[in-house]
């Protein structure tokens, strides 16, 4: 993303986290790096209801996810469904079939196989709370 200054100097910008409305930290942090073999960046305990919690693919420098529990009604509404039914979050992998066999084999329920289309190889699969595109 990039933004102009008054000046018209090209001002850098990043998404850094983003957040995935969870109902457990604990299972998400299990389901995350055990079954997406993502790495746990940071797990912070902000309050006895609140815990800063970040994980990330293994590799990834930029974005992050952000696993936030639901606090409120409305928020444990959203768990699972936060884009209305679309495709959320796109893994992108330097070796499509490893991490495709790798995913299966620890139970990853896949609802696209995968395809081969004009930009590469696509599979959709189901976390705990949201649909991935690989």
């Amino acid at each position: 993303m990039l933004l102009f200054t008054s000046q018209n100097k090209i001002m850098k910008q990043k998404i850094a986290r983003i957040a995935l409305v969870v109902d457990d930290y604990d299972k998400a942090i299990e389901f995350y790096t055990q079954k997406l073999n993502f790495n746990l960046i940071e797990d912070t305990v902000l309050s006895e209801t609140k815990r800063w919690v970040v994980v990330a693919p293994k590799g990834s420098a930029e974005c992050c996810l952000l696993l936030a529990k639901a606090a409120t009604e409305e928020q444990r509404s959203r768990v699972g469904n936060q884009t209305g039914g679309r495709v959320f979050l796109f893994l992108y992998t330097d070796n499509f079939r490893r991490d495709y066999q790798n995913m299966k084999e620890k139970g990853i329920s896949f609802v696209r196989e995968p395809a081969r289309e004009r930009w590469g190889t696509v599979a959709v699969f189901e976390d705990l709370y949201a649909t991935f595109g690989i």
